[in-house]
């Protein structure tokens, strides 16, 4: 079952095409990698399915409700509480994580299901110590960012994200500037998430990681998806040279 399809999507900026009619979905229980240069249209995609970026054409759909729907070459977007409904199903984790640095730990994971979805505190404060022992971040609760190394924040960010019970998690690079055994760690736990039911779509230029992780891999270049394929064939029958030389270059 699809959790996410994006049919037709096309975004410009100034005038500049960045995403040229873009195509997937994302099974429940799956780990998709999207790969490819930087300033192909990988991030301004995530931003797309996040709602931080307004598409100019397509299609979104998040767990059977329509973000956006194409009407005439236009997208037009869903009404306001529909948008708060979607942007509960879908979990994103920035690349720089973006926590709170004035919030500790516990303090980061409970401000949004409290504060922007209206769940009590002592709800919130009881998903956020369930999600922190997942984690092995049970001692961590009342530290606050400075103290955490970068292994840390991380999963602290994704505990965040997944406080909110979503259908789909998305992590922006998320091994940049981790040692190998960190990196497993997040492979891990990618995996116990597609496990439990999600969709995991991660944008990740670690070819390692994603042929660590991932069920199923894109190829982005210049706004356009060039290659999808299982990992498999994905990454054993490279045929295109941009392909090609990407991968090796890793």
């Amino acid at each position: 079952m699809a959790v996410l399809s994006v049919e037709g999507l096309y975004k410009s900026f100034k005038g500049k095409a960045v995403l040229k009619d873009i195509t997937f979905q994302l099974a429940q229980n799956e780990i998709l990698a999207i790969i490819g240069r930087s300033g192909v249209g990988k991030t301004t995609l995530l931003g797309c399915i996040n709602n931080l970026v307004r598409c100019d054409r397509g299609t979104i759909i998040v767990d059977g409700m329509y973000l956006c729907k194409d009407e005439n070459g236009t997208s037009v977007y869903a009404k306001p509480a529909q948008i708060l409904e979607i942007r509960k199903k879908v979990g994103l984790v920035f690349q720089n994580f973006n926590l709170f640095p004035h919030m500790s730990v516990l303090e980061n994971i409970i401000e949004a299901p409290i504060n922007v979805f209206g769940a009590s505190k002592k709800e919130a404060e009881g998903k956020a110590r369930e999600l922190l022992k997942m984690l092995d971040l049970e001692d961590k609760a009342n530290s606050y960012p400075f103290e955490l190394s970068g292994g840390q924040k991380q999963r602290v960010a994704i505990a965040r994200a997944c406080a909110l019970n979503p259908k789909i998690m998305c992590l922006d690079e998320p091994t940049s500037a981790l040692d190998p055994e960190l990196r497993e760690g997040i492979a891990l736990i990618a995996e116990k998430l597609a496990a439990d039911g999600m969709g995991v779509l991660i944008i990740t230029h670690d070819m390692n990681f994603a042929k660590r992780v991932a069920h199923r891999v894109i190829f982005m270049d210049e706004g356009r998806i060039v290659k999808e394929a299982g990992k498999e064939e994905f990454f054993n029958n490279i045929e295109n040279e941009r392909i090609k030389s990407f991968v090796m270059m890793d």
